[in-house]
């Protein structure tokens, strides 16, 4: 995506790339095709304004988080498919480190649970279970990175001088860094069996990094990266403490900037790092995480044929009037936040024999806006701060019903910006503009924020209660269900 000074979308280009589950809890995606997309986006997006490198102040890189990748330092090739944030195959690594101090036994030092949610385990995994690749991360020939540091090392010259960088926000969602010396932590390294060799240099989110050596961008300065929620709060300009976003998406991510200093969680949060713009200190949020919500609407496409496409849901909730006393827990891949258990699995109740697949698409967008209130209501209490409306983007904003419902759960107006589609590339653009001085500073990205739209609660309370108290029960049958 390629933005103006006015936040305002100037071309833009995207592709999927594939899925890939080879066993029931495993998720892949292969990192040479994500290369190849990439290349082929950023030529489609500059040739259709018939733009130039030299017509672009910066590029900022925004990714998805925890998705881990190794790959060859001499030759740039994958060593393994990556192993995406939802992947479950750690689950038996997480319960052998939690017989000792516990699942928030690293949470001081991290923020994190441990769970199989982060890179950290997912990168022990690859070095224990791809042959020879642990001897070769020991010796410096394989690299580890999230997404966004494979991009920027291939971008930046691959094999030819690449440069081998995450940023901080990357840096703390892989169970590896201490959140408050912002480096990798020797103890944490060595619990894990992870050569120090392997991992990227910790950098900021706003700085100058190198300059593209290939591609339509040749040459055009990399100076922003944010991992793709931190980059959804700035995109939303959420820079003052209490500010908090949601983003609607694969998943569904509740950032509040909590400020300079960090809060622990004790409510099921994660505490990790907002951004951290050039010499500047960084900024703290914290985190609900949801692992399934954009994600169930595909799995009733792709898995059920219910919808020909994604954006047939809402047309299919509306052909009901309510869920027909249906709850869909879609616990995939375990449940994160606040209940942060991998053993759950997805859960559908309520179930009579008036239930029809109306009330079922229902169901599934209502579960989208139950496990946001139930993020939103752990928030309030870890923050002491009450959220008196809630801004939202991504892709599932464009579903009124759903905004509709979200703001009738929580009992409070929903607000989506015009920006709703683009705060999470708008935020690494805002990163990589304001370390090369194409924007003056914050309050130059706060006048670019606008409402689209307003959606204020309209269900009374004891509708509102009622609902909630069975989605919670709905909660209780899928805990716990593997053994």
């Amino acid at each position: 995506m390629v933005f103006d000074r006015s936040g305002r979308v100037v071309s833009a280009s995207q592709k999927e790339h594939k899925q890939i589950y080879p066993a029931p809890g495993w998720v892949e995606h292969d990192p040479e095709e994500i290369w190849v997309r990439t290349r082929e986006v950023i030529a489609e997006a500059m040739e259709k304004r018939g733009l130039r490198p030299a017509d672009l102040a910066a590029i900022g890189i925004t990714n998805q988080r925890e998705t881990t990748v190794l790959w060859n330092r001499k030759t740039g090739k994958a060593v393994a498919n990556a192993l995406v944030w939802q992947d479950t195959r750690v689950a038996d690594t997480v319960a052998e480190f939690s017989k000792s101090g516990g699942q928030d036994r690293f949470r001081q030092k991290t923020g994190l649970p441990l769970a199989t949610y982060f890179s950290g385990l997912k990168l022990r995994w690859l070095l224990e279970n791809v042959s020879g690749v642990r001897e070769q991360a020991e010796a410096g020939d394989v690299l580890f990175g999230n997404i966004d540091t494979f991009l920027l090392w291939h971008l930046t010259g691959g094999p030819e001088g690449g440069i081998h960088a995450t940023d901080v926000t990357n840096a703390s969602r892989t169970q590896l860094m201490n959140l408050d010396t912002m480096e990798w932590d020797p103890e944490l390294l060595s619990t894990f069996g992870i050569p120090r060799a392997m991992l990227p240099a910790i950098v900021s989110s706003s700085e100058l990094y190198g300059h593209v050596k290939e591609t339509s961008l040749k040459g055009v300065a990399i100076a922003g990266i944010l991992g793709d929620q931190q980059a959804a709060l700035v995109g939303q300009t959420c820079f003052d403490p209490g500010q908090a976003k949601n983003t609607y998406g694969t998943g569904c991510f509740l950032l509040m900037n909590t400020g300079a200093s960090k809060v622990d969680s004790r409510f099921g949060l994660l505490t990790t790092v907002a951004y951290k713009f050039g010499n500047q200190p960084a900024r703290y949020a914290l985190e609900g995480s949801i692992a399934i919500t954009g994600a169930l609407v595909q799995w009733l496409r792709d898995n059920l044929g219910l919808i020909q496409k994604s954006s047939d849901v809402e047309a299919l909730a509306k052909s009901v009037d309510d869920n027909g006393g249906v709850y869909f827990v879609p616990a995939f891949s375990g449940l994160y936040a606040p209940y942060w258990n991998d053993r759950a699995r997805g859960v559908i109740a309520g179930l009579t024999r008036y239930a029809n697949k109306g009330n079922l698409a229902r169901a599934a967008l209502e579960a989208t806006a139950f496990q946001t209130r139930d993020v939103l209501e752990a928030m309030e209490k870890d923050s002491g701060t009450k959220l008196n409306v809630l801004r939202v983007d991504g892709g599932m904003v464009e579903n009124e019903l759903l905004m509709q419902f979200q703001a009738d759960i929580l009992d409070r107006p929903v607000v989506r910006p015009v920006a709703k589609d683009a705060a999470t590339a708008l935020g690494a653009a805002y990163a990589a503009g304001l370390a090369v001085g194409y924007f003056k500073d914050l309050d130059d990205l706060r006048a670019n924020w606008a409402v689209d739209r307003t959606w204020q609660p309209n269900l009374a309370a004891g509708r509102r209660d009622e609902m909630f108290r069975q989605w919670k029960l709905a909660v209780s049958k899928s805990l716990d269900w593997v053994g």
